[in-house]
């Protein structure tokens, strides 16, 4: 069957081709082939000789790293393809860093750090591989420093060692590496201040650094020669680099030497953006950075202006952080109002002294204000007056430096001082004041403004004028600054390719001024110029329109029903784009078309994005209840849309104010309207959510906020270091049994309360006996906090044990508790006990082992140990939240206090409605239940009158009735004198419980036991009346928006929804008073930082404080990371970094679970070397299923090699999109075998890695199997990215790629992979393309242990008898024909045999996946399978 294909067509003269930066960045991204590895590649060759055929670690030989190695590199201008090769060739594990010793060569130096850079550019482990020789790794590291500052070498290698530097800043959560640079950036560094009255001056600001500096300085006297070498070294170091780097900045070479200096010149910003950017290296580089001028020299030196922007945009970044508002030795940020006051109290210094020394020539300036003194100009004018030695006279008494080191060339004119004056003087606006005045709705020049298409081609080789996500942030503004900005690109790059990708498919053509289209396209419509119908005027203070609105009519005649269900179903706030795209004609075009814009190479003109107000029909009435309902339903199909918009007023006035200069209108210009899928398309209320959190001080808790920003001490927000730790905790249903509390509290003494027996049933009370306060001590601090640790880990920790008696609370099945059947496992208790703690918990929970069912009850301990609190669950997809709500339902939570925000509670398997506007009806109906039930109570007892007829009523029924009726009944049986017998007799509501499902009292039956029958009666009826009153506001409020917020601000204590979610709705949310004080989070590794962030800030602060009690976060940072669309943005900005792994990284506190119960322990064995601790369940050692074979298999996992088919392995009909045809087969007829031998359909899945290969797999499945009785479609079709979460008994596994390994060398995505089958796993790939890789060996070497050759047991059908581990005779699949054929006889023969034996065909299986969605031509964007490694600029989910 031919492979699956996407819409390649040209689209009209709108020219499709990849400029030469885009082929330069393909080959320089070149992953390694197998043929490159296992060919003649002369690399390969090398590795073969000297490392990769040696048992033993290979001697280095100098010559073979100099001739061999480095002459070659050197020859092929280190060519990152080559590179990769060696990388690859495992020369850094097998070669460089086993052979290295303090003799080693430079070049053998140079490489490792060239690799290190190759890894850490990867993101594959790279510090690692130190780690057992640390005596060396320093050794290593302080050669890379000394060749660093070496002059003589070439600007490329020196760029080569600034990167490395860069990468282990960016690494300091690695002991060895944070070793090493910490010296490097200590309060050493100040020893190169211009003056000792510098250094004083500090001092005296903060009194702390005084001691910091004689520690310092006495340190060094101390030091023997060899120490004191190494002192001067790293405090002259950074020195040494910045003078040197100012050197660059006004060399004038030209040339590749010219090319190599820029380069330096941009890593080195990008190496001082780094140390600006977190406060532990701030600290003290800062104020070097200050004193040298470093800015005012970068901004007039000949390479800047020179530059073709990337070093003026590193520039302005530096300039930001250097300008930062934080006190750099007290941790605090300003406020715009302290920010402004400091800058005022330079200004001040800057008047006295020039009053002082300078009064003719700058009164004026002594005495201006200080709003006109910060502005430049203003300032440059009051200068002027002054000659060249009286400004630098300035400078000196300002206490600035005048001079430079003799080696140095800047350029020390009046212009430097001047630009210095003026650095340190003028006025800035704060981060926050920048940006509020970054729109969040695009245009066409926003979009295609040289910063933003920079990024499309990044490969690693030039550094980006981007903000990182780094280990530690300045401050919370700092934060959320960087997110908005990143955040911000990440949504615009989305829309760009989107836009892009709609005019493509549209095809424009342009003939004589006339716009035709010759394609289409399901996310975009040609329309008229819109009509602007309503332009309000201005509010109060502004001059924009508060208003502005337009209407579109688009022709949906033609338009096929799903695509205009589509275009109907626009709601009110979502948003499109309105395009004007008018392309050149062939015989206007004038020049290269390289030179062109890329928005003038499609025809795109302008841009601009409008809301949907409301989508009527062509008679102008509201579509929303007047849609067809069915292709058919002719009688409702509107033949036009009239759309009404909302446009953006900025860009509006701005486009006005064009056009009252002559300009085109550029609304008459618009042509093509676009839409974007709705889950894509959420980025405008997003990015205002993060936008007023950054113009916002929002605070975090304070127990939270040093951990947050990673500073300090990473355990204070662990709940054994908490002021509030609760002292007993009520686990309720947590444990099972005694045996159980017992086995869940290793190490630790159990003691039972005095009351009780040696060992009880639960419920369990716990409490935490506190350690005996110890004597105090008088040693040194140091040796005291050492005692005092080893005292605590020595101290075995008691705990009592008490229990209660649980209340009746009814007689009624409905009113039976509904209780925990987990067994927690030891770890897992501990993670449920810091749970329910206040505090910050972490648990980390590997494939299978229950990290849902932790949560489930950290939820349920919460709830009833404190009633009055409230908890925000919170998730990365709808999936993962639904299957955390279904195990809430499961237990004793009442359902009326459970609320689900967002869409995705349809797909919950139960019949109760959790969504926001689903739980008002759901009130409403418990109300009308209990109304009857009160209205049969009333009948019961004969009270006259409709008391069921409203909650008022039945409140009133329930004040003048029952409670009299209760007081008087209890008043008449207190006595101890009352028997049984008068107890029952005497029992007022006897009637209305005669419906119980047993005797409401059995015979004989105790006086205690017939008052407890007695107390469930009466909390039963008290609870229907208590519910009645919770209903009642509901009656009371009329508007269904009154009635929904009063749901969520009141009565719900469980509240749930996606992090998208939290992060759309987050104003709209606090606004409403929202507040909660607890927050749990399910697959906090998926989710990016700031939506980590945003659920923690979503109410607003009391006191100046967020009232939160516990943050819980729950993932694993070893699958999957967050998905983002660009290449740049995921590696070199880490927008991919979750708070979830920053926590890990930081050394936090966290909780790893250890027991698996979801698969065999054979193919846990699989992963288990990324989790070192986890083992297995007992019961699944135990279970029946886990311990017979699969069926008609020799092995329960097997490595299945698939050659090429037809001639061919892997394909890329069209970019991106990787398909294999012959896995493709295989796997659909390895999945119709197994369904011949009886395994059902939906316990069968089939995963890739690409979403090509899985439209191609869904292709075959169609044909072959889609409508077969015999077989029918898999339950999951799915790339394994998708599926993450997800899990299945049998998995078949196509890895796709022939060539190269792709991205399943990211061991995220190989864990995800390994992880998913329960019962059977069958991978099927190519063995040469990953035997190779050193990061898969410890999971592909247990693959590769067995055959590779599909290994098939002929016999045998399901259910089977055969154990795992028997012997059996098999039978090889020696390829894809083979299989197809023996499927093909297998089917032949099962349909004779029905015939013979008359019997029936088999039942079919719903033709129906978990994952089918996709576009109509097969172009499968929003999957996150789409990327390769070197595949990054395609659009995912």
């Amino acid at each position: 069957m031919p492979p699956r294909k996407k819409n390649s067509q040209g689209n009209g003269t709108v020219p499709v081709m990849a400029s030469k930066d885009t082929q330069l960045s393909s080959q320089l991204n070149s992953r390694p082939t197998v043929q490159d590895l296992q060919g003649d590649n002369h690399y390969a060759e090398v590795a073969r000789k000297h490392w990769l055929k040696t048992k033993k670690p290979a001697k280095v030989k100098p010559q073979v790293v100099k001739d061999e190695i480095w002459d070659h590199l050197e020859k092929d201008g280190f060519a990152y393809g080559s590179l990769l090769i060696l990388e690859t060739l495992q020369i850094l594990e097998r070669y460089l860093w086993p052979g290295y010793d303090e003799d080693s060569s430079n070049h053998h130096v140079l490489l490792l750090a060239i690799i290190v850079n190759v890894k850490h550019r990867e993101s594959l482990p790279a510090w690692t591989h130190f780690e057992s020789r640390p005596a060396e790794f320093s050794s290593f590291f302080r050669r890379v420093l000394s060749m660093s500052v070496d002059t003589t070498l070439s600007q490329k290698i020196r760029t080569h060692f600034i990167c490395f530097i860069i990468a282990a800043f960016e690494s300091l959560d690695n002991g060895l590496v944070r070793k090493e640079c910490a010296p490097l950036v200590s309060i050493s560094i100040w020893q190169n201040l211009h003056s000792d009255g510098a250094r004083e001056e500090l001092f005296n600001s903060h009194l702390r650094l005084r001691k910091v500096w004689r520690a310092a300085t006495r340190r060094f006297e101390q030091a023997d020669a060899p120490a004191k070498a190494k002192l001067k070294f790293e405090r002259a170091w950074l020195y040494s680099l910045m003078i040197d780097f100012l050197n660059r900045m006004y060399s004038t070479a030209g040339g590749d030497v010219g090319k190599d200096n820029a380069l330096y010149c941009e890593r080195f910003v990008e190496l001082l953006i780094d140390l600006q950017s977190q406060l532990p290296t701030r600290r003290y580089v800062n104020t070097l950075i200050l004193d040298l001028h470093v800015l005012p020299a970068i901004k007039l030196s000949p390479a800047y202006n020179d530059a073709s922007g990337l070093l003026q945009d590193l520039y302005f970044l530096l300039e930001h952080y250097t300008r930062f508002p934080i006190e750099d030795h007290e941790e605090k940020q300003m406020s715009i109002s302290e920010y402004h006051d400091a800058h005022c109290k330079n200004l001040a210094k800057l008047q006295r002294i020039s009053f002082k020394n300078f009064e003719s020539k700058l009164k004026i300036l002594s005495l201006s204000n200080y709003g006109s003194l910060g502005q430049r100009d203003e300032l440059e004018g009051h200068l002027e007056p002054l000659s060249d030695a009286e400004l630098i006279s300035l400078c000196q008494h300002l206490g600035m430096r005048t001079d430079f080191p003799s080696s140095s060339d800047v350029v020390q004119d009046r212009s430097f001082f001047l630009e210095a004056l003026i650095f340190t003087y003028e006025g800035r606006p704060t981060f926050q004041e920048s940006a509020r005045d970054l729109t969040i709705s695009p245009t066409e020049k926003i979009l295609y403004e040289p910063g933003f298409l920079r990024s499309d081609d990044y490969n690693g080789s030039h550094p980006l004028a981007l903000p990182k996500l780094n280990l530690q942030y300045l401050t919370v503004g700092d934060f959320l600054w960087r997110s908005f900005i990143l955040h911000r690109c990440e949504a615009f790059y989305g829309i760009r390719k989107d836009a892009e990708e709609a005019i493509k498919r549209m095809q424009p053509r342009s003939s004589a001024g006339i716009t035709r289209f010759d394609g289409s396209s399901r996310m975009a419509v040609h329309i008229q110029a819109p009509a602007v119908v309503d332009i309000a005027p201005p509010r109060v203070g502004e001059i924009v329109p508060s208003q502005v609105r337009a209407e579109i009519i688009i022709d949906v005649r033609r338009m096929a029903f799903n695509v205009r269900r589509e275009w109907e179903s626009l709601r009110p706030h979502d948003v499109v784009f309105l395009l004007a795209v008018h392309p050149l004609e062939k015989s206007l075009g004038n020049g290269s078309i390289e030179n062109q814009n890329p928005a003038d190479k499609m025809g795109l003109r302008c841009l601009r994005v409008a809301e949907v107000v409301e989508v009527q029909d062509e008679k102008g009435k509201p579509l929303r209840d007047n849609r067809p309902q069915d292709e058919d339903d002719e009688v409702r199909k509107p033949r036009q849309l009239r759309i009404i918009l909302r446009l953006d007023p900025h860009a509006f006035k701005n486009d006005q104010d064009r056009k009252d200069k002559n300009k085109p209108d550029v609304y008459q210009s618009m042509n093509l309207l676009v839409r974007r899928r709705s889950r894509e398309n959420n980025f405008k209320s997003i990015l205002e959510s993060i936008k007023r959190l950054t113009l916002s001080d929002v605070p975090t808790p304070s127990w939270l906020r040093d951990v947050f920003l990673g500073y300090g001490d990473p355990s204070t927000a662990n709940y054994r270091r908490m002021s509030n730790r609760l002292k007993s905790i009520d686990f309720r249903d947590t444990f099972l049994n005694w045996q159980h509390l017992v086995e869940s509290f290793p190490g630790r003494v159990l003691e039972p309360n005095e009351a009780e027996s040696s060992s009880f049933d639960p419920p369990y009370v716990l409490e935490y006996v506190e350690p005996e306060p110890a004597e105090e001590d008088d040693r040194p601090s140091k040796k005291r906090r050492k005692v005092e640790d080893k005292k605590t880990e020595e101290a075995v920790e008691t705990l009592k044990v008490s229990t209660y008696k649980p209340l009746n609370m009814g007689p009624y099945p409905m009113d039976a508790t509904k209780l925990n059947s987990v067994r927690f496992t030891p770890t897992q208790v501990e993670a449920i006990s810091s749970g329910t703690q206040p505090g910050l918990t972490v648990i980390v929970g590997p494939p299978g082992t229950g990290k849902t069912d932790v949560a489930t009850q950290i939820i349920s301990n919460i709830y009833h140990n404190f009633p009055a609190q409230r908890t925000l669950l919170v998730a990365h997809s709808n999936q993962a939240l639904n299957q955390l709500f279904q195990k809430i339902i499961a237990l004793d939570i009442d359902e009326r206090h459970l609320l689900r925000l967002g869409h995705g509670e349809e797909e919950l398997e139960t019949d109760a409605s959790y969504s926001k506007y689903g739980r008002v009806e759901s009130f409403l109906e418990r109300g009308s239940i209990y109304l009857a039930e009160v209205a049969r109570l009333a009948a019961s007892i004969e009270a006259p009158g409709a008391h069921g007829s409203s909650c008022e009523t039945a409140d009133y029924f329930n004040q003048v009735y029952i409670k009299p009726a209760w007081t008087k009944y209890w008043d008449s049986i207190r006595s101890d004198d009352v028997d049984v017998k008068q107890i029952i007799e005497t029992f007022p509501f006897l009637q209305y419980f005669s419906n119980t499902p047993q005797p409401l009292f059995p015979s004989e039956l105790s006086r205690s036991a017939a008052l407890d029958i007695v107390q469930g009666c009466h909390r039963h009826i008290n609870k229907m009346f208590t519910e009645l009153a919770d209903v009642r506001p509901f009656e009371i409020l009329q508007r269904g928006r009154d009635k929904q917020n009063y749901l969520l601000i009141r009565e719900a204590r469980i509240i749930a929804m996606t992090s998208t979610h939290a992060a759309m709705r987050r104003q709209e949310i606090a606004d409403l008073g929202f507040h909660y004080d607890n927050v749990i989070m399910e697959e906090a590794a998926q989710i990016t930082e700031i939506e980590n962030f945003i659920p923690i800030a979503l109410q607003k602060p009391k006191d100046g404080e967020l009232p939160l009690q516990r943050v819980v976060l729950v993932g694993d940072h070893l699958q999957n990371a967050p998905i983002i669309q660009n290449l740049a943005f995921r590696q070199y900005a880490n927008l991919e970094q979750s708070l979830f792994l920053r926590l890990i990284r930081l050394g936090a506190p966290s909780i790893t679970l250890d027991q698996q119960g979801r698969a065999r322990p054979s193919i846990a064995e699989l992963y288990h070397w990324r989790y070192p601790t986890l083992t297995t369940l007992p019961s699944v050692l135990q279970s029946p299923e886990f311990q017979v074979a699969n069926p008609g298999f020799r092995y329960d996992y097997q490595f299945i090699e698939v050659e090429d088919y037809q001639g061919k392995g892997e394909s890329e009909p069209t970019p991106h999109f990787i398909q294999n045809l012959g896995e493709a087969e295989y796997s659909v007829a390895l999945y119709m075998y197994m369904r011949l031998l009886g395994y059902p359909a939906h316990k069968i899945s089939i995963l890739t890695m690409y979403a090509g290969q899985r439209a191609l797999i869904r292709d075959v499945l169609n044909h072959r199997c889609k409508g077969n009785p015999f077989f029918g479609l898999p339950r999951h079709v799915s790339t394994v990215d998708k599926f993450q979460g997800e899990q299945n008994d049998y998995i078949i596994l196509s890895l796709t790629r022939t060539s190269r390994p792709g991205y399943i060398r990211d061991l995220r995505r190989l864990t995800v992979a390994l992880s998913r089958a329960r019962l059977g796993l069958y991978v099927l790939g190519r063995r040469a393309v990953f035997e190779s890789v050193y990061e898969l060996q410890p999971a592909f070497e247990k693959l590769f242990a067995r055959p590779i050759q599909l290994a098939i047991v002929t016999g045998e059908v399901l259910p089977c008898n055969r154990g795992i581990d028997d012997e059996v005779d098999s039978t090889p699949i020696v390829s894809v024909q083979h299989l197809g054929q023996y499927v093909h006889e297998m089917t032949k023969a099962k349909v004779a045999h029905i015939k013979a034996g008359e019997q029936q065909l088999p039942e079919l299986q719903a033709d129906k996946g978990a994952d089918d969605s996709e576009d109509d031509d097969g172009v499968l964007e929003d999957d996150a399978g789409v990327l390769d490694d070197d595949d990054e600029d395609v659009k995912i989910e």
